[in-house]
């Protein structure tokens, strides 16, 4: 704390030379600014190495204390500095206004020095202190994030308990890296973690790009969604186009690994049910028969392809290219026709 606090940079303003060097003798072990009116204070406040706190005087000419705090704290970028005053005026209606105003402390002249360095120390090691809850916040912020989507996260955060979310329709996507549990039994742990970390960082890049919601990683599986949690009419799109550009991406890698990694996809489309689970370690997922289908198009499907249901062939037909697989026997479904995904249609 001692060696932050040492680097703390305080901006004196006074326009009285005599009472800066007084003011700077006593916290000659922090880091000063001066400034010798209004106007150079708000310079030096606004620049790109802004002060950590400020010792403002008030009876200055030209632009006073006041209007300088008043300034400061109608600008975002230092509306948070503290502000002390230092002045001569010490009626109670001047110190109730210097707090209106937004300072964190006043003091009136003649200055004490132990006075004035205890209650800097004090107000700097406060800033420290919420500065540090910041970050601690935001680190959690965005640890919730890599859980859960953000709508969620914040309706979480605004006291819903329960979140189970109807979707009258939306498109999942499995995909599984054919030969990867082969490949893991031959590699130490940490390599395998290695490899399918470049593996997945890739697809999450993709989902990114797709605007799509990645549920979770099982294994080697991974599962995206599209339109959830917030619904969009061309979900079956932007999944389609991330199933292809997944293949793209694994030839990609293999090419400049040497490997031979294959993916088998599975996508369908229809129903389901979105929700978070669990109050002491957060799980966003899905179910419905969108789910289970896309599960089963995987699973039952081929090494380098995209197999795809009959509702998703019917809705991508005109605009995206085809094979037909044939009817299948889907585990707990019955016969199904289903389709392999090839490509999009030249414009």
């Amino acid at each position: 704390m001692e060696d932050k606090l040492s680097q703390q940079r305080i901006l004196i303003v006074d326009d009285a030379p005599e009472n800066i060097d007084v003011l700077g003798s006593a916290l000659a072990s922090y880091k000063r600014i001066v400034a010798l009116n209004g106007e150079k204070a708000l310079q030096r406040a606004m620049s790109d190495t802004p002060p950590d706190l400020i010792l403002l005087d008030v009876m200055m000419p030209g632009m006073d204390g006041c209007e300088v705090c008043r300034r400061l704290k109608a600008e975002a970028r230092t509306r948070d500095i503290p502000v002390i005053f230092v002045t001569a005026k010490g009626e109670v209606e001047d110190e109730t206004l210097g707090f209106a105003l937004g300072a964190v402390d006043y003091i009136t002249k003649p200055i004490s020095v132990p006075i004035v360095q205890a209650r800097v120390r004090t107000h700097l090691m406060l800033k420290l202190a919420r500065e540090k809850i910041q970050q601690e916040q935001a680190l959690s912020e965005r640890l919730l994030l890599n859980i859960l989507p953000a709508p969620i996260a914040s309706r979480l955060k605004q006291g819903e308990k329960t979140i189970a979310d109807d979707y009258a329709e939306v498109t999942v996507l499995f995909a599984d890296i054919v030969g990867f549990t082969t490949f893991s039994a031959q590699i130490s742990p940490a390599k395998l973690i290695t490899w399918l970390n470049m593996i997945f960082l890739s697809f999450d890049g993709l989902a990114e790009k797709y605007g799509l919601e990645k549920i979770k990683t099982i294994g080697d599986a991974y599962m995206v969604v599209g339109g959830l949690p917030t619904p969009r009419p061309d979900h079956v799109e932007a999944v389609a186009d991330m199933a292809l550009a997944m293949q793209q991406k694994i030839g990609e890698l293999n090419a400049e690994t040497g490997q031979r990694f294959q993916l088998r996809i599975g996508m369908a489309t229809g129903p389901a049910i979105a929700g978070v689970i669990s109050t002491q370690k957060f799980s966003y997922d899905v179910w419905g028969d969108a789910v289970t289908i896309a599960s089963r198009m995987e699973s039952q499907g081929c090494p380098g392809y995209i197999q795809v249901t009959t509702e998703v062939y019917e809705c991508l037909r005109d605009r995206y290219q085809f094979e037909l697989r044939g009817v299948i026997q889907v585990k707990n479904k019955g016969e199904m026709t289903t389709y392999f995904l090839t490509g999009k249609r030249p414009v």
